[in-house]
């Protein structure tokens, strides 16, 4: 067989397993993330539009619309926790029930959701990201307490939430650069989206701070020793809300994402 026959042939050979679909890029297969509450309500639809910029194909899970026992199962089959914002923590999960006059509303049953699925989360070892009040939640779970009414019981001139107009509040954070928050963001300060009456108090055990407002309010929170332990970060601002160039809103996206991927490659060459 001449040089010419043989390249043709090796050529049509190359041609049929194309478009035979013998030899093509494993299929990706989408994150699933299971959100503690994804709706009803429109600023809901924030957290999902959000991740989406990072990845479009992510499946949300919303935990909140089923119940608790099926959430957790649903669960098993989730590549990440996202802890959301919402209403306050009944104070009783963290010794101070004699402070519920100075708390807004309540929803009990979202307390109990999301201390449920922390707990398998955790004993999975999925990516957990917190905001607003995911941050508060992962705080108490790890008994850990909250300063149960800002402008009552904290001195301070920063805003951290304006009732009428909760988009337009914005304060200023300074972030430790020994934190996988600064590695993930390049920033040690910036101006982020807050809507909050609410903060720590006592730090949640196995917890550091590693963002705080400038009246010492703490913002953000990582594990303290994280060797061995699945990615956990929290924040008190809501980086969804805010201007998808802020070092601190996408790259909180992308590093839960990223974290949530490491994590099933790991799982799928055991």
């Amino acid at each position: 067989m001449n040089k010419h026959i043989t390249s043709t042939v090796f050529s049509l050979v190359l041609l049929l397993i194309f478009l035979t679909g013998c030899v093509h890029e494993p299929e990706h297969k989408p994150l699933k993330i299971a959100v503690s509450k994804a709706g009803p309500g429109s600023h809901y639809e924030n957290y999902a539009n959000w991740l989406h910029i990072v990845d479009s194909t992510i499946q949300i899970q919303n935990m909140y619309t089923i119940h608790i026992d099926s959430a957790l199962e649903l669960l098993e089959s989730s590549d990440g926790l996202l802890l959301t914002g919402g209403p306050d923590i009944y104070p009783a999960w963290y010794g101070q029930i004699e402070d519920t006059a100075l708390c807004g509303s309540f929803d009990r049953r979202r307390d109990t959701l999301e201390m449920s699925l922390i707990t398998k989360a955790l004993a999975m070892k999925i990516p957990i990201l917190g905001i607003c009040r995911g941050e508060q939640i992962l705080n108490v779970y790890f008994d850990g307490s909250l300063i149960v009414d800002i402008p009552t019981d904290y001195d301070t001139t920063v805003k951290h939430r304006i009732a009428k107009d909760p988009y337009s509040c914005y304060h200023k954070v300074v972030i430790d650069s020994n934190s996988k928050l600064f590695q993930t963001s390049n920033a040690r300060m910036g101006f982020v989206a807050s809507n909050h009456h609410q903060a720590i108090s006592h730090l949640g055990e196995g917890l550091k701070i590693v963002a705080r407002a400038t009246d010492s309010l703490p913002e953000a929170i990582e594990w303290e020793e994280a060797l061995n332990r699945p990615f956990m970060m929290a924040v008190q601002w809501h980086p969804e809300r805010m201007d998808k160039s802020n070092p601190l809103s996408l790259p909180i996206a992308l590093y839960f994402i990223n974290a949530m991927e490491e994590k099933r490659m790991k799982s799928e060459t055991k």
